[in-house]
């Protein structure tokens, strides 16, 4: 689970970019009405953020009440109840948008990496996001990642070397971009280099990386890295991985698959907000 209070920093955010100045709409409604609400689920899928999402709510008011039915992790269904929330209407209704926005996006994300992750199963492999986020979002959807049973590739720039075809362009080759990058930093920091041919992944091999990426690479071609790699470094496949042929990928040998579709091509699930 992500801290506490990072968590809340960002919802205080969230809140203030919906509700402004005023929630126009349920601040002219003369009523003090208390309420019982239901969060449902309107399909099938794997419920993430239900405690992320809730904690709008206790912002708004702390005083509402909250009985959780489904946790994170779970299997969910269509028609299932997620969640009872008791307290005041208006403070329920300030809170809607931000909650359900939080619990549908995560939900679908953990849902679709899910898919993934049951597709190769067996193989050993494990499956990682990438940095292929929504600005603002990425800890809570990265965090959706790990509860459809994915892995995290590097959180940002600052915390693992991802060498790219462009940072070869700059020094001119991929033992220079290795030897510069790891006689500035500490051994206790991973280094990986993206290759996309036989020839940049044997040059890869040569050097003190610790890690290769084989990026749009061929089954072909991907197996024949594996072959001359001999367990000799982790192997990482990227590009064009999808549920139809990700286990085509996970059986070439190699130990992990990334995939940015992971998050940006999750669907959201659908879950609403019913008044009783």
């Amino acid at each position: 689970m992500l801290d506490r209070l990072f968590i809340r920093k960002k919802i205080e955010e969230f809140l203030l970019e919906d509700i402004g100045h005023q929630d126009i709409t349920t601040d002219n409604l003369k009523t003090d009405k208390t309420v019982e609400a239901y969060l449902i689920s309107k399909e099938t899928g794997i419920l993430a953020g239900i405690d992320i999402s809730l904690i709008a709510l206790e912002i708004i008011d702390p005083s509402v009440r909250i009985t959780k039915h489904k946790k994170d992790g779970q299997r969910i269904k269509k028609g299932e109840k997620l969640a009872t929330i008791k307290g005041s209407g208006k403070s329920i209704l300030k809170s809607e948008r931000v909650m359900l926005n939080i619990l549908q996006r995560l939900s679908g994300i953990a849902t679709n990496t899910s898919y993934y992750v049951e597709k190769i199963k067996g193989t050993g492999v494990k499956i990682l996001d990438t940095r292929k986020t929504t600005p603002g979002f990425r800890a809570f959807e990265k965090y959706a990642v790990k509860v459809g049973g994915g892995y995290n590739h590097r959180f940002a720039l600052f915390d693992m070397v991802m060498i790219k075809d462009n940072h070869i362009a700059l020094v001119g080759s991929i033992k220079e971009a290795v030897e510069q990058i790891k006689s500035s930093l500490s051994p206790m920091v991973k280094i990986e280099v993206e290759v996309s041919s036989i020839r940049q992944f044997e040059e890869a091999l040569s050097t003190d990386a610790d890690i290769i990426m084989l990026d749009n690479m061929s089954i072909d071609e991907i197996k024949k890295a594996v072959e001359i790699n001999k367990g000799k470094k982790p192997l990482e496949v990227s590009g064009n991985i999808t549920t139809d042929n990700v286990r085509d990928y996970a059986q070439t040998g190699v130990d992990f698959i990334s995939s940015g579709a992971l998050i940006h091509s999750a669907k959201w699930l659908d879950i609403s907000l019913k008044f009783k």
